[in-house]
């Protein structure tokens, strides 16, 4: 995957209204580094490099708050706001053009060979606190509140039963 560090600076600015410049976004924000970040370590893990890779992304979460597996699969303009504990492992699949708030977990629901993290489409908003679990997909142009934990497949509509609080 190519990096686009100008199109990240511009998503940025067009996600989060506090965001005055690209200098800015450039120098003090978290979820660009973490992203940037997690662009060269997922280079390495791809080029099997893997324990350079872990290395690399604990240093990245030490510095930003924010934990992604160089193994996910991350699409374009992704935008992390805030950032501070989103988790992100390893096998998940995240689209083009997400938006993600702080403390947001894509996780696992047990030790399970092979895929066990969530899948997310396009265009979709992950909520702060949102909690995505399991092998599951979370449909393009959804929606996830705040604080809602998803253990079913989630479409754009709400839906009670793939809630839990």
């Amino acid at each position: 995957m190519p990096f686009h560090f100008k199109e990240d600076l511009e998503n940025a600015i067009k996600r989060d209204p506090a965001a005055r410049s690209k200098l800015e976004v450039f120098l003090v924000y978290p979820g660009v580094h973490a992203i940037w970040g997690y662009r060269w370590a997922n280079f390495l893990w791809r080029h099997n490099l893997k324990l350079a890779a872990r290395v690399h992304m604990a240093w990245v979460r030490s510095v930003t708050g924010i934990e992604i597996h160089p193994g996910a699969t991350i699409g374009r303009r992704f935008f992390i706001d805030h950032g501070m504990g989103v988790v992100i492992g390893e096998t998940s699949i995240i689209g083009d053009d997400v938006l993600m708030y702080h403390d947001v977990t894509l996780g696992a629901r047990g030790y399970i060979i092979g895929k066990r993290h969530p899948t997310i489409g396009n265009r979709v908003v992950l909520g702060a606190g949102a909690r995505i679990i399991g092998d599951i997909k979370v449909h393009d142009d959804a929606t996830v509140p705040t604080n809602a934990t998803i253990v079913k497949d989630h479409g754009p509509k709400f839906s009670a039963s793939n809630y839990s609080i």
